[in-house]
């Protein structure tokens, strides 16, 4: 994943800072304890396709 697309990436939900996993097939909000799935270096940034992760 482009690191510059990182930096201006938020949360969709509370415009929050997303981490990307360290097998970078995800983007994590911890104050939302939401995933949001990459496919095909797209972030999917959609609350409803979202996952919550403990």
């Amino acid at each position: 994943m482009d690191r510059e697309l990182l930096e201006i990436l938020a949360c969709p939900k509370c415009k929050g800072e997303l981490r990307l996993t360290v097998d970078e097939t995800e983007l994590r909000c911890e104050p939302c304890r939401l995933s949001y799935r990459i496919e095909d270096g797209i972030p999917i940034l959609l609350i409803d396709e979202a996952s919550a992760y403990e």
